[in-house]
């Protein structure tokens, strides 16, 4: 039987030893788990952008993984701790959003509060609760504990972001992370779009540009210019060939961005 599987997501940098601490405690609970690290350099207290990072692997990793997220700027506030169970993997993590993006494509899944103190190898920290609650509860989770243990059921925070508004001819959407090529990515599905009609019938506004459709690839416009397309997450994405859209447009996480059907 193969090692279990604990992913990390943090927004902890790489300067001090916080996402090590993490693994410290998930080692002590868990001393066979095989740890990866998907980024600890989510911009601070970012969600969104925690979020469309996580969105964006974690249904590539082996069945029966266990990922932990934290990016938690209400840390030690009555903010919700929760676990997930999906068909083929479990959540940990602060109950605000971060896992929003990835319930939205799984069709069956059961959340539930962690509050069964065995969790907790000691004290709970009010600054640090990616180390003294969601670590050990996430390698208690990888070395069999029960799910079933570990609180009571509830439903998880949606926030008003992980979806986007749909109207005719109209969908408006926002900015979730801009990824180290510069292309600014949004919530919006390209799959949305195009239940209304064809990618490069539509036209995107984003802050005080306007690109006329959405394309297919980068290559497909000159280096140097600008367009959107549906990257691989299958999220409608703005860039550059060869450039940096987020340097150009400078849009934040949450700035509104508006597609309109041409002839609507």
């Amino acid at each position: 039987m193969s090692p279990p599987t604990v992913t990390l997501l943090s927004d902890f940098g790489l300067q001090d030893g916080h996402a090590a601490a993490m693994k410290a405690v998930i080692l002590t609970v868990c001393p066979d788990a095989r740890l990866v690290d998907i980024s600890h350099i989510i911009p601070p207290q970012n969600i969104r952008s925690g979020a469309y990072v996580f969105y964006s692997c974690y249904r590539y990793f082996p069945k029966g993984t266990i990922h932990l997220a934290v990016v938690d700027p209400e840390v030690g506030t009555q903010r919700g701790a929760i676990a997930i169970r999906a068909r083929a993997c479990c959540f940990v993590g602060p109950d605000n959003g971060i896992f929003s993006l990835a319930l939205r494509e799984e069709s069956e899944w059961e959340a539930r509060r962690l509050e069964n103190e065995r969790l907790r190898p000691g004290p709970l920290s009010r600054t640090f609760h990616g180390r003294d609650l969601f670590a050990p509860a996430a390698a208690h989770l990888a070395c069999g504990f029960p799910f079933e243990e570990i609180g009571p059921l509830c439903e998880p925070v949606f926030p008003n972001w992980h979806e986007q508004w749909v109207g005719k001819g109209e969908v408006r959407g926002e900015v979730m992370h801009s990824d180290r090529f510069g292309n600014v990515i949004t919530n919006v599905p390209g799959k949305v779009l195009e239940e209304q009609g064809p990618a490069g019938n539509w036209a995107l506004k984003a802050g005080n540009r306007v690109i006329e459709s959405i394309g297919e690839t980068y290559a497909q416009v000159r280096a140097g210019e600008m367009l959107a397309l549906t990257g691989s997450t299958g999220l409608i994405e703005i860039a550059v060939n060869r450039g940096s859209a987020a340097s150009e447009l400078k849009l934040e996480s949450g700035t509104e961005v508006v597609f309109k059907l041409s002839n609507s």
